[in-house]
């Protein structure tokens, strides 16, 4: 059959689906934006976007849907001319977060619709208002955050199918909605991010950290509050002072991908590296910006000790994989986290904003790792039996995907 992804940073989330469907004699093809210069195993098209901001005075609420659906508009376009040349999918899958699947079944109402659900905003409840430190909304704010679920609901009422990586994704979707969604796990490379004896990273100073190593991690995309770095930060300080020989390795870039941007022209990172300033030994912490896969990879390898945090929202994949490499895994007590973390089985869970409690769960998993192995083969059993890409998430997703394939006759 005829697969057409649609996603503005493809592959994204289809990542390893994309290819597969293809390997398995589906025509595959997929339309991205034209600013988008990844790497793609399959063949793409791109639309070329601009919209201007809409005014906020104009718009008020609907300024987020004047945007999503501008994209959307610009997509269907794009899709037109497609239909036009003759082209006809059997099956669209397309990311719902951005506009851009909300007129493709207009354009083609013969083909199945399945939107990539990820996370469904709330004004109460996930994670607006969560950290009182940085967002206390007013109502006119819990309204605006409510407001950002037009364009998604939308998606998927017109879709034959929604898709959510994990239980507590899906269940941020109002019932009416919830039981469009099926659940499936993008999946995680187990036979690549697995544990290694013998793995080694080397630091920006030049110095060469090995497996066994008395090293803790700490991974975003950005260093900012929605991934709790401003706890981590502040449980540093009494973490180095008790244990001497520590080292702490932190990978993230300095911009904002959730939440509001730091105050002043000033990044998350050094906001808070000020708050701690004179009580850290800054050259033991070591910052490595935004790393190759295969860098993270070996990060993980080497971690005695892997901190993540989350407010209630999208759980990253580098908690999984951090898992799938065997670390000791100290995660928020948020439910992203508690659906793969069982406390004292497979990891161990603090209190989000229990700056106390992060400084003793540190030191106790840095100064005694054997008391943490059970634990440790428990995080990487948890990922190899529930969430590994082609052993179980990927067979579910092919099936999944090709459930929706044209009836014979």
């Amino acid at each position: 059959m005829k697969i057409l992804f649609v996603h503005q940073n493809f592959p994204g989330q289809f990542l390893h689906l994309a290819p597969e469907m293809q390997k398995r004699g589906h025509e595959c093809l997929a339309l991205t934006d034209a600013a988008n210069n990844r790497a793609s195993a399959i063949p793409v098209l791109k639309y070329r976007h601009s919209s201007p901001a809409p005014d906020p005075a104009a718009c008020r609420l609907g300024r987020n849907y004047t945007q999503m659906s501008d994209r959307g508009v610009t997509v269907a376009r794009a899709a037109l001319q497609m239909r036009e040349k003759g082209y006809v999918p059997d099956v669209i899958f397309g990311h719902s977060g951005w506009g851009e699947t909300l007129f493709l079944k207009e354009v083609w109402p013969e083909a199945k619709l399945i939107v990539y659900a990820e996370f469904y905003y709330k004004g109460r409840g996930a994670d607006v208002g969560f950290d009182p430190e940085f967002d206390k909304p007013s109502f006119d704010q819990v309204m605006i955050a409510q407001g950002r679920t037009a364009h998604l609901g939308q998606a998927l009422i017109h879709a034959d199918a929604g898709l959510s990586p994990t239980e507590w994704q899906a269940s941020t979707y109002p019932p009416v909605l919830r039981d469009r969604i099926t659940v499936i796990f993008d999946g995680v490379d187990t036979d690549l991010v697995r544990p290694d004896p013998s793995a080694s990273l080397t630091l920006p100073n030049g110095r060469v950290l090995r497996a066994g190593d008395e090293v803790l991690t700490f991974v975003n995309r950005n260093l900012e509050p929605y991934r709790g770095y401003h706890t981590f930060i502040r449980a540093l300080p009494r973490v180095l002072a008790d244990r001497p020989e520590a080292q702490v390795v932190i990978v993230g870039g300095d911009d904002v991908s959730y939440g509001r941007p730091a105050p002043e022209g000033r990044t998350w990172k050094d906001i808070f590296l000020s708050e701690v300033e004179g009580r850290l030994d800054l050259s033991r912490v070591h910052f490595m910006g935004k790393v190759p896969y295969p860098t993270f990879v070996s990060m993980m390898q080497v971690s005695r000790v892997h901190a993540y945090l989350t407010y209630p929202f999208v759980l990253s994949w580098s908690m999984l994989e951090a898992m799938s490499a065997g670390c000791c895994v100290i995660g928020s007590d948020t439910a992203p986290v508690r659906e793969l973390i069982q406390d004292g089985v497979n990891g161990r869970l603090v209190d989000f904003f229990d700056v106390e409690g992060w400084s003793k769960m540190l030191i106790k998993g840095l100064a005694r790792p054997d008391r943490f192995d059970d634990l440790r083969q428990a995080a990487r059993r948890t990922i190899v039996e529930n969430y590994d890409l082609r052993g179980v998430c990927l067979p579910r997703m092919v099936e999944f995907v090709e459930s929706f394939a044209p009836k014979a006759g």
